[in-house]
This record gives C-alpha cells, structure tokens and sequence, in this order.
C-alpha cells in the first residue's frame, strides 16, 4: 500500500483511524510505502512530529524521486501538474501496490491515464 500525505497527517495528529489501520496492516504483515515527495509536504519539524518520524522510521519504505520522465509522462498524458501525485501514481505503479490518499479526485484521474495496469485507489479517512 502506498501511503499518500492525508494519511501521514492522521498519523501525525494521533488519529484513532489511523493507529488502527498500522495495526492491522502490521497483523496482515501489509508492506507500508511512501514517496520522498508526499514526505517532503508533511515534514516540518520533527521535534514536533514524533509519531510520524517513528513511522517512517520503523514502519514504512520510502522511494525516492528518481523517475522524472515517467512523471513528466503521466502529467502531460492527464493535463496536470502535480509531480508529488504523479509520482505516488508511478511509484505504486512500479511497485504493484494500491495507493491510500485523501485525494481520490486526482490521483484517480492520473491513475486511470496509466491504463488497466493502474493501481486501485482507496479513499482515506
């Protein structure tokens, strides 16, 4: 599962929804991932931000911004321009996994460009 920002934020504001889905996502032995980017956007000091540092710690892979063309693909090809979306798209994309956003709009519009190999979006909360 791909985790996009809306979901980080819940995790980091100690949302009871969200400490449920890590337990049961680590009970179904359910591989966490996230992008540098979606970090980048929730990120501000981690002093501060202590749930969400000891998740991306311990319980989640994240992947770097190293497949610019492939963005750059899918933003022409959906007529949009948000390279952090883009990239989760082609990051679950690359990795087989659905994507877990509070953005279904979006990241739907640019998963469907990518075709019947798209990754299923969820809807988080």
């Amino acid at each position: 599962m791909i985790l996009d920002a809306g979901f980080l934020i819940s995790v980091d504001r100690g949302d009871e929804a969200a400490r449920s889905f890590l337990e049961a996502a680590k009970r179904a032995g359910r591989a966490l991932h996230t992008t540098h980017p979606v970090v980048a956007q929730v990120w501000r000091n981690g002093a501060r931000q202590a749930r969400l540092a000891r998740l991306l710690s311990s319980a989640v892979t994240t992947h770097a911004l190293d497949n610019g063309v492939a963005v750059g693909l899918i933003l022409e090809a959906s007529g949009t321009n948000d390279v952090v979306a883009a990239h989760l798209v082609i990051t679950a994309l690359r990795l087989g996994h659905d994507v877990l956003t509070g953005d279904v709009s979006d990241i739907g519009h640019l998963a469907k460009v990518v075709g019947p190999t798209a990754p299923t979006v969820h809807a988080w909360p």
